[in-house]
């Protein structure tokens, strides 16, 4: 009996997040899936531009199924798993995840790109 009142929805009581964890979640969720965006949008750009693409990963896929399909498809995958994420992690690990992430993104995609961004802009004044 003590053990059911402690859970909610199948839930510890002491794992049901706050208010505040809640909304830090899906600011975080939102911020993640903006930075995806950014980096498929800003790929996709940079490619265009002439800059290449630092992913093995994505450069093997891009000769094998295209590039805005590879861009597509693996986004859409991302953002897939940071759904999942954000609805089957405890918000005391959710949180330091997402935002773990987010600085992953920033410092692999959002800078990187917006230096290249930059210099082509620099160029054009």
């Amino acid at each position: 009996m003590a053990a059911a009142a402690r859970s909610v929805a199948g839930v510890a009581a002491d794992e049901v997040p706050t208010e505040g964890q809640r909304l830090a979640l899906y600011r975080l969720l939102v911020l993640n899936m903006a930075l995806q965006l950014f980096d498929g949008v800003a790929t996709y750009q940079g490619l265009g531009l002439g800059f290449q693409e630092a992913n093995p990963i994505l450069i093997r896929a891009f000769s094998n199924i295209g590039v805005l399909e590879t861009l597509l498809l693996y986004k859409a995958y991302a953002c897939g798993l940071l759904l999942v994420l954000y609805r089957l992690t405890p918000a005391r690990l959710g949180i330091p995840i997402l935002r773990g992430l987010a600085a992953v993104y920033c410092v692999f995609s959002l800078g990187p790109w917006l230096g290249k961004f930059i210099s082509v802009a620099a160029h054009l004044i």
